[in-house]
């Protein structure tokens, strides 16, 4: 397989008549979004998106990928490495009523002015959105010191009971 450069913007209703696959990267220095949010990424993004119709006549954009990124452990700070993966399917419209009226099993995906799909900026939407709420470590390979207790307390951490007032007036 050639590393083909993805272009940025292409036309979902010419690629799916001809039924279009492309397989190739997007340069990672180009998604400031997704480099803000990561401590680091791979120079590389490789991704598969495949333009289609369906048995509705609907125009598809469905594509997978994943990239290696360096994340912030929120336990401990220290650098988490993970994979990104997406997986998605789209359907272009050119308005939100449009939006509304397609099958609940198709994310709706607005066309530029042009009447394309700016293909970059889709893949880094759903990068950001495959990035853990909370991105740590497994419990056990965490370098955080243990600062929360797990279990039962000490017995030296034990506090009297509020209500013990009470039983002495009974």
């Amino acid at each position: 397989m050639q590393n083909l450069k993805l272009p940025v913007t292409i036309d979902p209703f010419k690629s799916a008549q001809r039924r279009l696959v492309c397989e190739g990267f997007f340069e990672s220095s180009e998604m400031n979004r997704l480099l803000a949010a990561c401590e680091s990424c791979s120079e590389q993004i490789y991704v598969s998106v495949a333009f289609g119709v369906d048995e509705l006549g609907l125009i598809t954009i469905s594509g997978k990928g994943s990239v290696p990124a360096t994340l912030t452990c929120q336990r401990c700070t220290d650098s988490l490495e993970s994979i990104l993966p997406i997986d998605f399917v789209f359907s272009p419209v050119k308005n939100q009523e449009a939006a509304d009226d397609l099958p609940s099993y198709y994310d709706a995906i607005e066309l530029d002015e042009n009447g394309e799909v700016n293909l970059r900026e889709l893949v880094e939407d759903e990068l950001i959105l495959s990035i853990p709420l909370i991105p740590r470590h497994e419990l056990e390979q965490c370098q955080s010191p243990a600062d929360s207790v797990w279990g039962e307390l000490p017995e030296e951490h034990e506090k009297p009971n509020p209500f013990d007032v009470l039983k002495k007036l009974k």
